[in-house]
């Protein structure tokens, strides 16, 4: 009959384990690595060919060093993942894999070295399985492309994992693997947590080394807006990744010395009945343990059209020459083309988004009036957030059908004015935020909310995190496709 009821429990047990319960497993020699590892690749071979969420795969690889670690001398130091399963977002180099940014034009680029995240989480012990899919230079917050197609959300198929870390979010959303690693410069992090009912984080700005990122950030005001962070699924496994991967570890603070303010949803944009509600419920949980006020943050709500600006500062000169550097064709043309024909190599999310990155372009006064802004508003936030936390939504509905979102942010009738304000807001200010799963839509898709502050505040993120956690049950492993 094949294998019998405990074994398929053990394996979905594992698979619905955070990175932090199967180190101190392994550790104690309660399981094997290996026995991990094979378990996450078994489920990933069942899984990903429906939600094309792992683009290049090292399974044998992982296999062997998870025997290494199995058989090192138990005397011998261990990192604090040692032989945890991890996933690695498609953009950031790993050695003798793949770096390609979902275009067909480097297929063939293999990297010659780790990204800087990649080797701290592989001296912490991790064993990486493989690495997952992207939109194309990861310019868009739906995951799609030439090279690797779409990546479909494990609650419902088709419907958007967002992006640009969407492979990993759909991944994780199935437990295929204990913990990942993401990139966010427009919601790449919290849009897939968001859709895909995980547990994400942004750092703030300049937290953690960006070296070996593909596209990497070369526009000062693109690179403040710009966080590395972990994905997974639980509050304490970001907290034990960010500290393995930022510049500095995060200081010991106490809920009891920050106000809690929540958004006001006395809004003109959008915003559904169920994140309301959601949001709502966390309110009445907190307003029983502290002081809870709704408000608007300083800038909030000029931060979508200052996203929008600084993501065009340059035209999208730089996201073009990266796109069409062995093609003669402009990105205007292979747009109409790719509309009319379909066979065109770069698709068209990218084009569309680089013809809008012209139209959107600031011009030299406004760049000006932008530092401007940028400066004094970093003083005026940081003077906010210095002992308060922020409860924020990530999106105005769960994973729409894929398209939708893509529709909404990336409209010439600047629609994104409306669909961006939520995540924008940490990228603008540089500011470190925490998605945790909340509830679900009247689609029964996740729904996240996020908690964010200011650089330095990250160990009371991560506590006020761990009470949302509490309150709305936080991940919940999507076991449809088992």
């Amino acid at each position: 009959m094949g294998r019998d009821q405990s074994s398929v429990l053990s394996a979905q047990s594992i698979l619905n384990m955070d990175a932090s319960s199967i180190a101190s497993e392994i550790k104690d020699g309660e399981i094997t690595s290996y026995e991990v590892v094979n378990t996450y690749i078994e489920h990933l071979k069942k899984v990903n060919p429906v939600i094309n969420a792992v683009v290049e795969e090292r399974y044998a690889e992982a296999l062997r060093e998870a025997q290494e670690k199995d058989n090192q001398d138990a005397n011998v130091t261990k990192g604090s993942l040692f032989g945890v399963p991890i996933s690695v977002k498609e953009a950031f180099n790993v050695v003798n894999m793949k770096t390609t940014g979902g275009l067909l034009s480097r297929k063939h680029l293999i990297a010659r070295e780790d990204a800087d995240v990649v080797a701290k989480l592989k001296e912490a012990g991790a064993i990486i399985l493989g690495k997952t899919n992207t939109p194309a230079l990861c310019f868009c917050q739906e995951t799609d492309n030439k090279l690797y197609g779409r990546t479909n959300n494990p609650w419902d198929v088709t419907r958007s994992s967002g992006g640009s870390s969407g492979g990993e979010g759909a991944l994780l959303g199935t437990g295929g693997a204990a913990a990942g690693i993401g990139s966010d410069i427009g919601g790449s992090i919290r849009f897939p947590s968001h859709f895909n009912g995980v547990v994400g984080f942004k750092p703030g700005k300049f937290q953690v080394s960006s070296n070996g990122h593909f596209p990497a950030d070369t526009i000062p005001l693109q690179k403040r807006m710009s966080g590395i962070g972990p994905m997974g699924k639980s509050v304490r496994d970001m907290e034990l990744l960010y500290d393995i991967i930022a510049n500095k570890s995060a200081t010991e603070q106490s809920l009891d010395d920050f106000k809690i303010d929540i958004l006001s949803d006395d809004l003109n944009i959008p915003l559904s009945q169920k994140t309301k509600d959601v949001v709502g419920g966390i309110e009445s949980y907190l307003q029983k343990l502290v002081s809870v006020n709704r408000s608007f943050p300083p800038y909030f709500e000029n931060s979508a059209q200052l996203w929008q600006e600084i993501m065009s500062i340059d035209g999208g000169e730089r996201m073009e020459k990266l796109a069409f550097n062995t093609d003669r064709s402009n990105v205007l043309g292979a747009y109409a083309k790719e509309k009319l024909t379909r066979k065109t190599k770069i698709h068209p999310y990218l084009s569309w988004a680089l013809i809008g990155a012209k139209l959107f372009k600031p011009s030299a006064v406004r760049i000006k009036e932008i530092e401007g802004i940028i400066e004094q508003g970093d003083r005026e936030i940081a003077a906010y957030l210095n002992n308060r936390l922020l409860i924020l939504p990530v999106y105005h509905t769960g994973a729409p059908e894929h398209g939708k979102v893509f529709q909404e942010i990336f409209s010439i009738r600047k629609t994104f004015l409306h669909y961006m304000p939520y995540i924008a807001y940490a990228n603008v200010w540089g500011l470190p935020s925490l998605t945790i799963p909340a509830g679900t839509d009247e689609n029964n898709m996740p729904i996240g909310i996020q908690v964010v502050s200011m650089d330095g505040n990250e160990d009371a993120i991560f506590k006020l995190g761990k009470i949302v956690e509490r309150i709305s049950g936080g991940y919940n492993r999507c076991s449809r496709l088992d």
